[in-house]
């Protein structure tokens, strides 16, 4: 899609502070980010919405959900259980869809969401 934000981060024709790269997907951080850890997973092929995806895309779909938890890590709000069994850190991972789901970029991504958590509730 030629007037695609997304396609033209992933095709380098727009700068992006990325933080993972392969032949299929790169991730970058949120230029408005809504916490203090806020990254974007977005396919390098162009695909609408999520309601768009078919059994294709599966792997594509699976490949992003596994990437967010080893990125979250990396970016420093990965989810963990100490040696007493007691949680810390975590994320959200989010996909708008649509006008009403508040979707902005119309081109499949992922939000991947962190940090400390006075941004509770702003999105």
């Amino acid at each position: 899609m030629e007037n695609c934000i997304f396609c033209k981060i992933a095709a380098k024709q727009i700068p992006s502070k990325a933080i993972y790269e392969d032949d299929d997907l790169i991730a970058f951080h949120d230029i408005n980010p809504a916490a203090p850890i806020h990254f974007l997973i977005v396919p390098k092929q162009h695909i609408a919405t999520l309601a768009d995806c078919s059994e294709a895309h599966a792997a594509l779909l699976g490949k992003m959900a596994l990437l967010a938890p080893r990125l979250a890590q990396e970016q420093g709000c990965g989810y963990q259980l100490n040696e007493q069994g007691h949680a810390s850190g975590g994320y959200k991972t989010i996909f708008n869809v649509g006008p009403d789901g508040g979707q902005e970029v119309y081109h499949l991504h992922m939000h991947v969401i962190g940090g400390p958590r006075p941004w509770r509730g702003q999105r």
